[in-house]
């Protein structure tokens, strides 16, 4: 698994051993800028972070700034490595909480976010990390929260099209896999 655009293109990233962490695959993050754009300047959230390749990807591409929340010792393991020979630890927070937990911590640092991806386990419902997302304030205007999910499971606001204040923007399929945008934030 390589990174696919910025600064540091084509670098490695590694992953733990089986099944457990599920990267997005390199299409998908090379979709996701090419509908997003160039990554704001401000902080990006990955979530469900894994192997850390979206807030990785948004380095490389120019964030700011990035904050990886994962529970996973394994996978806490790749993430902290792959952010040390990119080089990016200036740039990074790592909280190895769950997710509840990690946005709960933010809210209360003050902390706000220009993008945040959401790629749990597939068929985990995120509603209440939507919520979350939505009613905590850590989101800036304008953001953008980009959810990977099956495309058989979506989440929720697919039918009334918001959840916790973010409205569904968008959803594109690839394969089996499914991005769904959502925008929202303080106004």
């Amino acid at each position: 698994m390589r990174l696919t655009g910025g600064a540091d293109r084509g670098r490695r990233l590694i992953a733990p051993r089986g099944a457990r962490t599920r990267p997005t695959a390199a299409k998908i993050r090379e979709a996701i800028f090419n509908i997003l754009g160039p990554p704001p300047g401000g902080a990006i959230l990955d979530l469900f972070a894994g192997t850390g390749a979206l807030g990785l990807e948004s380095l490389s591409r120019g964030a700011g700034r990035a904050v990886f929340v994962e529970r996973d010792p394994q996978a806490l393991s790749a993430l902290r490595r792959n952010i040390r020979e990119l080089a990016f630890e200036e740039r990074s927070q790592v909280m190895g909480a769950d997710v509840g937990t990690a946005l709960r911590r933010l809210a209360a640092d003050h902390q706000h976010f220009a993008w945040a991806f959401v790629d749990p386990p597939y068929r985990q419902d995120v509603e209440a990390v939507l919520g979350e997302l939505g009613s905590r304030e850590l989101l800036e205007p304008c953001a953008v929260v980009i959810v990977e999910h099956d495309r058989r499971h979506r989440p929720p606001g697919s039918v009334s099209g918001s959840v916790g204040g973010l409205f569904l923007a968008d959803r594109r399929e690839y394969g089996d896999t499914e991005l769904s945008f959502y925008r929202g934030g303080r106004s």
